[in-house]
């Protein structure tokens, strides 16, 4: 009688421990989609600006030389404006996944069974963006930037076919829908990253954000 009931309350503490270790990381993840959408909230306005000169005029001047012939001297009259707007940056939400679109692309858009080539450059997410994050990247620039030394095979361009391609579920579902010619930020929590197991340098539960450069893409 006694084993019984001291195996039956091990087994309630072990599940009343298992709830609270639920309901801990349910909490840690409703913490960062609310620093993610706050982010979007405050990155998505963007101001843009453009220069340009415009010609307004030109002006003409005769002088006459002392040998009587007359030169003629003409110069434009050019105005330079500055022209600044705010523009509203489209954020699309797919699956566990949110997509801040910073270039827009072209064509279609690509499907789940779709091909698609890109450059990346992957982050830890702790609320906003920080180049000291970056945890992995094909891109050049990126990672000359941020002084990695990578082969010329690490910096060749990402080729999948969605469907099959082993990603974690966020990236897999943010790239969803973007064009040829996109540049995007995909942000996520750890429900949908790494999960509960330390992937590398990426602590476990954690949430990320991917900066893509689509190339191109194909739904064949």
């Amino acid at each position: 009688m006694n084993r019984t009931f001291t195996i039956i309350s091990l087994l309630l503490a072990m599940l009343a421990s298992g709830s609270c270790m639920k309901s801990k990381l349910e909490q840690t993840y409703n913490s960062q989609e609310s620093k993610i959408d706050s982010y979007l909230t405050s990155n998505r306005i963007v101001r843009r600006n453009i220069s340009r000169t415009d010609t307004l005029g030109f002006t003409l001047d005769t002088t006459v030389l002392d040998n009587g012939s007359i030169q003629i001297d003409t110069s434009w009259i050019t105005e330079k404006i500055d022209t600044s707007w705010t523009d509203t940056l489209n954020v699309v939400r797919s699956g566990g996944a949110n997509r801040l679109v910073t270039k827009e692309g072209e064509g279609d858009e690509l499907q789940r069974n779709g091909f698609v080539s890109f450059y990346y450059a992957g982050y830890k997410f702790t609320g906003s963006f920080s180049a000291s994050n970056l945890f992995v990247t094909n891109h050049q620039e990126t990672a000359e930037l941020a002084k990695w030394n990578l082969t010329d095979a690490e910096y060749r361009i990402y080729e999948i076919n969605l469907g099959n391609a082993k990603l974690i579920q966020g990236l897999k579902d943010g790239l969803l829908g973007v064009k040829a010619g996109e540049e995007c930020e995909i942000l996520f929590s750890g429900k949908y990253g790494f999960g509960d197991e330390q992937f590398g340098i990426i602590p476990a539960n954690s949430a990320l954000l991917y900066k893509i450069w689509v190339i191109g893409v194909a739904n064949d």
